[in-house]
């Protein structure tokens, strides 16, 4: 009996030591898994009670054990002490129509993990939301709201991505006031060296660390997988950059501050916004992921009708050169609106915004089928408007002398064509503010219905940076004040896009990069158009304004100027590369009027999509995107590449099988080169079929343009396969 009694006392002794051994990983660690399957994550807490999480892709380590928290001010932090209180599973599978996009039709799957966290000293609880989709991981903090967490105040945000080595990364300074950087590309490891000649200057910067870059982060790995790290759905909270441990390769989230040094202020119940990690062993699928756009929330707006992709062209590009002006005089060094009488001023002559001159560009665009003309330069006010700490800086509503407002807008609307409003803050966000009802209202009672807006230079309220909380706060209310007036907004400037137009589509832009207008200030690096579909557009799009077709920028004559370092093929191809609901034709209409043959692209690209296919891919080497034009059964292909010269290798299957297409194909010229022959290009046209496979030579920083469209027996006469 007694023997019995002691076998029966070890079996249970045993059991529970077993139930306590298998007690603990239940409850401190969960894993999910993507759809697919092939995207796996694993979160625990580890013996401080830190939130610790782990990525995999197909069983390849993507991300090493990598920490999760917030840092308050005076109040116990959010770091450690936790206990696992609960394990939330979802899985959530539906399809979306974007007013505008890459395709008409979104697929938004995920497989869903939140986890309660419990904090037993501090009585209060975190939520950490994870969703893994075929392509990657978005993850965000969510706070309950407690008697022990109501308002609270972060230090700093401590978000961990452990690297698993020396990558081979694209990356631009990170920087509180610009993103417009030129891309390094370079090993994790070289960043620190590298940084202080990746610092060029610009109008208001504030670089934080010798290892801090910018999110979209894309990286390559020695084993062949492709991540990228960004952020999705930024609202109420400040922009993310990475700040790099370049000994332990692990990334750490690094938050704008405001102007007392504080990186957020919060009201429970309230989330941060999401941290992406897209992931693949092929870099088209970087491209096509839509992750950025899916954690945002549906649309906001009952009625979109009234939102409409563009394309315009403007008086712009020779001010930006250099030839021209926005200010109306040089004779004031200091203007006060509502008192500086401009009709007593002597015009320079250089002022760009003039009637005469956006009359012509308004015949150029009615003639050639674009919808806006945008004008720089019309109101008063350029005079003084940088570099002054100047609150009072425009009013938004003031023509100069020589820009007849209802003139011009009625001209316009005589051919069909709108003009495109200019709102240049100067960074004076208050000011602007002040302005913004009567500026839109404006806008409403003189028919423009699309503003291009600019953050220029240091912000006002001084002290306060572009990318804080309190600034995107702003650029959100900007764009839904717009929607009340029925306006669309490209912001220049302002912070990078986290997917957000998918919840505000009158967001129809954003610059948020070195565009274009950096050609005219010594050039960007001939890659520099590979990388950004992998970087800035993962947010959303961008006006780049491509389109130049003089390279050389020869209509500068004897004044200083840079060039281009594109050919004028690759400035087509960017029309499909460089994804954008708006798009300018950059250049001067007498540049394109010299070469109407290749502007026929410009004419006929389209600028809202059915399909994107994306055929070849490689970030800082090369791309080729197809895309299907909305409603139609037309094609458009771009491929560009960067400073070395290669073969693109296309197979036509996309096509309709048993169709006949006719296709134009604009490419470069046998002896193209972007420093040397730039504007070398020819055109071909001929039959294709979805069987066709075509070899096209790209020059050194090249590209080529393709318009394939379906055609009538008619059409087909006398062409032949295109070769």
């Amino acid at each position: 009996m007694k023997r019995t009694l002691m076998k029966c006392l070890g079996v249970m002794l045993a059991l529970l030591v077993v139930a306590g051994v298998n007690a603990r990983p239940l409850a401190t660690a969960e894993e999910v898994a993507s759809p697919d399957g092939k995207t796996r994550l694993l979160f625990s807490l580890n013996e401080k009670g830190e939130p610790v999480y782990e990525v995999f892709y197909k069983d390849k380590r993507v991300l090493n054990p990598s920490k999760l928290g917030i840092e308050l001010v005076d109040a116990p932090n959010l770091l450690d002490g936790f206990t696992l209180s609960d394990a939330q599973r979802n899985s959530f599978d539906e399809t979306w129509q974007p007013v505008w996009g890459e395709e008409k039709e979104i697929r938004n799957q995920y497989n869903e993990l939140a986890v309660t966290l419990n904090q037993p000293a501090q009585k209060r609880n975190m939520v950490i939301r994870f969703r893994l989709f075929d392509n990657g991981v978005g993850f965000r903090y969510e706070f309950p709201l407690s008697d022990n967490l109501n308002y609270f105040t972060i230090k700093e945000e401590h978000t961990q991505f452990a690297m698993t080595g020396d990558h081979k990364a694209f990356w631009i300074p990170g920087d509180y006031d610009t993103q417009e950087y030129d891309y390094v590309e370079s090993r994790l490891s070289e960043i620190r060296g590298l940084m202080k000649e990746a610092i060029t200057p610009n109008s208001s910067q504030t670089p934080f660390s010798d290892t801090g870059v910018q999110t979209s982060l894309q990286m390559k790995t020695d084993d062949g997988l492709y991540i990228n790290l960004h952020e999705a759905a930024l609202v109420d909270y400040s922009c993310m950059h990475l700040n790099l441990d370049d000994e332990k390769m692990v990334f750490q989230s690094w938050l704008t501050p405001d102007a007392l040094g504080n990186k957020g202020y919060m009201q429970a119940p309230c989330n941060t916004p999401w941290r992406t990690i897209i992931v693949s062993d092929d870099a088209r699928d970087i491209l096509a992921s839509r992750i950025t756009l899916n954690l945002n929330e549906p649309c906001a707006y009952d009625d979109t009708s009234w939102i409409k992709p563009v394309k315009y062209v403007g008086v712009w590009w020779e001010m930006i050169a250099g030839s021209s002006s926005w200010a109306y005089t040089d004779d004031l060094p200091s203007v006060k609106l509502g008192e500086t009488d401009y009709t007593h001023t002597k015009p320079n002559g250089k002022h760009g915004a003039n009637n005469e001159k956006v009359k012509r560009y308004i015949d150029f665009a009615a003639e050639h089928g674009f919808d806006q003309v945008l004008v720089e330069g019309w109101n008063q006010g350029w005079e003084d408007w940088f570099g002054k700490s100047k609150d009072y800086v425009f009013d938004f509503v003031t023509p100069y002398p020589d820009f007849d407002v209802k003139m011009l807008n009625e001209y316009a609307a005589s051919k069909g064509v709108k003009i495109m409003m200019h709102h240049e803050t100067s960074s004076s966000v208050r000011n602007y503010e002040r302005h913004m009802d009567k500026a839109y209202q404006f806008m409403v009672d003189n028919g423009y219905n699309a503003v291009k807006s600019g953050y220029v230079g240091d912000i006002i309220p001084r002290g306060e940076y572009h990318y804080g909380q309190w600034m995107n706060n702003h650029y959100l209310h900007a764009v839904k004040k717009a929607a009340e007036y029925k306006i669309s907004v490209n912001a220049h400037e302002a912070v990078r896009p986290t997917g957000l137009c998918r919840t505000y589509p009158n967001l129809i832009g954003n610059e948020s990069a070195r565009g274009t207008e950096y050609e005219a200030f010594g050039g960007s690096k001939p890659f520099h158009t590979t990388i950004l579909p992998f970087s800035r557009l993962i947010g959303g799009p961008m006006d780049y304004t491509p389109g130049i077709f003089d390279i050389k920028l020869d209509f500068m004559g004897d004044l200083p100027h840079g060039q281009v370092q594109t050919t004028l093929a690759k400035q087509l191809a960017l029309y499909v590369t460089m994804y954008s609901p708006l798009q300018m034709a950059a250049d001067l209409v007498e540049n394109y009027e010299r070469h109407l043959d290749a502007f026929q692209f410009i004419k006929d690209v389209a600028v809202d999509w059915d399909e994107t296919r994306y055929l070849e891919a490689e970030p800082g080497d090369y791309l080729t995107i197809a895309r299907k034009a909305k409603g139609t059964g037309n094609w458009f292909v771009g491929g560009i590449t960067d400073e070395h010269a290669r073969t693109a290798n296309l197979s036509l299957d996309f096509l309709e099988p048993g169709k006949k297409y006719v296709a134009t194909l604009y490419a470069d010229a046998k002896d193209a080169d972007y420093q040397t022959n730039p504007t070398a290009y020819q055109i071909k046209k001929g039959v294709v079929t979805s069987k066709s496979k075509l070899a096209i030579k790209l020059a050194r920083s090249g590209g080529f343009a393709l318009s394939i469209h379906e055609a009538t027996p008619e059409q087909l006469k006398g062409l032949k396969r295109l070769k």
